[in-house]
């Protein structure tokens, strides 16, 4: 690989290389996936990783290169922002909290949060925890304004408050549209009723029962990430050429607080997504409910409690999340009842897919497994 480093405004490196070629799998008789992979990779970051299988083993594949201007593979062990997959922890816990006779999902929001969500455009008492957890409640997507402590931080009330200034997008129950702001307020539900702060909740009820000694909530951000790391990159390619930026760290983690501010592995979401459709994170009656979908406009999914649900190509359905997040990272992840699973990630935000979405990939390498 050649390259060239240039300096711009501030000293940021903006990195130019030709693009690497597609790193070796690392499991042997998956050539269409890695096919599959490595023409993904042409619309994602530097690298590409998906790690797969089913209950009899796992295997992983890598395109490109985890970090820029090296020949480093992908592996199912790197560290990285995995952005809205941290939902389906949140939703968890607030299930869990439903089995313990705290919250009904069907009362209203302002039952738990008194005068939170009430302004001239938005009234506590007509959405309820369904309807945030599903994103049917038509709160603001993003906390748009929201002021930073002196520390760079960002406090939950602050992003619901900037969030709620903003227009709804529709009327409860009446449509879907993603919100952040949704889940910012879950993160309030739990602290109200837990005592603890979010990342304390997740930590306590699931990180640590599950041993996903992979899987953090980084908030307070002290602008690290584990190691080994999956560096985000911010960019694209012209030609035989791609432009990466480095990322990783430009954006405290407290903005992204319950609605997508998580560190974890590719491994450790399988385990995660794994043990909670085996009912091992909430009650079965729980589980149903999470389960309970609407139509989406997010990834070709429709929308359970913090669960996507996807039809596969050769049968059967599939379970997980999808994330994006602006220091660099886009993954996916989805598991079956019959115990497939797939989990994908690139090293740049893939805002586009034109050519072949991650779903579709997924898709494959599950479809792969399900083959006799």
């Amino acid at each position: 690989m050649t390259g060239k480093c240039t300096r711009w405004l501030a000293a940021v490196a903006l990195a130019i290389a030709v693009v690497l070629p597609a790193a070796p799998a690392q499991a042997q008789d998956h050539d269409e996936t890695q096919a599959l992979l490595d023409l993904y990779l042409g619309q994602g970051g530097p690298g590409a990783g998906l790690h797969a299988g089913d209950e009899t083993g796992s295997w992983t594949l890598s395109s490109g290169t985890a970090v820029i201007f090296q020949n480093r593979a992908l592996t199912a062990d790197d560290h990285f922002r995995i952005a809205s997959q941290t939902k389906t922890f949140t939703a968890a816990v607030v299930l869990q909290l439903v089995d313990e006779g705290l919250v009904d999902l069907d009362a209203p929001i302002g039952q738990y949060l008194p005068g939170v969500v009430d302004n001239a455009d938005y009234d506590g008492n007509a959405i309820s925890v369904r309807q945030i957890l599903q994103h049917t409640s038509g709160i603001a997507r993003d906390a748009v304004g929201a002021a930073a402590e002196p520390d760079g931080g960002y406090t939950l009330g602050e992003l619901v408050r900037a969030g709620l200034a903003q227009a709804p997008q529709f009327a409860p129950g009446t449509d879907w549209g993603y919100s952040n702001v949704n889940y910012h307020l879950a993160g309030l539900l739990i602290e109200e009723l837990t005592g603890q702060t979010v990342g304390e909740a997740v930590t306590e009820r699931i990180i640590e029962p599950l041993g996903l000694t992979g899987t953090s909530y980084p908030v307070p951000d002290d602008g690290t990430l584990p190691g080994p790391y999956l560096p985000g990159y911010s960019g694209g390619r012209l030609g035989p050429f791609f432009f990466w930026i480095d990322v990783t760290f430009n954006q405290d983690m407290s903005f992204n607080g319950p609605a997508g501010s998580m560190t974890s592995t590719l491994r450790d979401l399988v385990a995660f997504d794994q043990a909670l459709l085996a009912g091992e994170v909430v009650s079965p009656a729980s589980l149903a409910e999470m389960r309970t979908t609407v139509p989406s406009t997010a990834y070709g999914a429709d929308y359970g409690l913090g669960f996507m649900r996807w039809e596969l190509s050769c049968g059967g359905e599939a379970w997980g999340h999808a994330g994006n997040l602006g220091t660099g990272h886009s993954s996916i992840t989805m598991v079956t009842e019959d115990g497939r699973f797939a989990s994908m990630v690139t090293n740049a935000w893939a805002s586009s897919e034109p050519t072949l979405s991650r779903v579709d990939l997924l898709d494959a390498a599950l479809c792969e497994e399900a083959t006799p």
